[in-house]
């Protein structure tokens, strides 16, 4: 089983053991619980259930894993024959999760 999940801006499929990395979190602690009730799409096998906008009734449990950093983005700017640039960089954190149960809702 497998469900498509909203996160924000993002869209993410999810899987029961499965490891997501969603946007930052700041009051997610590791080993808390999280609920995430917008989910898109439910499949099951052969089987799907599309929701218009979401599924009713289903949600995606999962657990907070830890936070992380992603990689390291450079972003160098500069105009030519102007004797300009900038650079400058960032590395953004993400907030790791577990899937743990997938709940179908109605149908």
């Amino acid at each position: 089983m497998f469900a498509i999940v909203r996160d924000g801006s993002m869209q993410f499929r999810a899987e029961k053991g499965a490891t997501i990395r969603l946007a930052y979190r700041k009051d997610a602690e590791p080993g808390a619980t999280l609920t995430l009730d917008q989910v898109l799409l439910v499949g099951d096998g052969g089987e799907f259930t599309v929701g218009t906008p979401t599924v009713k009734g289903a949600t995606v449990t999962a657990r907070v894993a830890g936070m992380t950093k992603g990689p390291k983005l450079i972003v160098y700017r500069y105009r030519r024959r102007k004797n300009s640039d900038k650079k400058r960089g960032h590395r953004e954190k993400f907030t790791d999760v577990v899937v743990e149960t997938i709940s179908a809702g109605s149908k």
